[in-house]
């Protein structure tokens, strides 16, 4: 059994997950108005940041490898 197809499936949850994670924090903060306090604001936008580097490394690798396999 090929797991390529499989590691692939997973990469793709993985970043649509980053991406509905970071769409359910910007709702939330939307829906109060932008407030609350430093360290809320500060552990949010850190959050956001990670999540968005962990997707675009995740993509980086694949276009990567598709560029060596040609």
């Amino acid at each position: 059994m090929e797991t390529k197809p499989i590691i692939t499936l997973i990469k793709y949850a993985a970043i649509g997950g980053n991406v509905l994670f970071v769409l359910w924090i910007l709702f939330n903060a939307m829906d109060e108005g932008f407030r609350g306090t430093l360290p809320e604001k500060l552990s949010a936008v850190g959050l956001i940041g990670l999540l968005s580097v962990n997707s675009i490394l995740l993509l980086m690798k694949s276009s990567q490898k598709q560029l060596k396999n040609q």
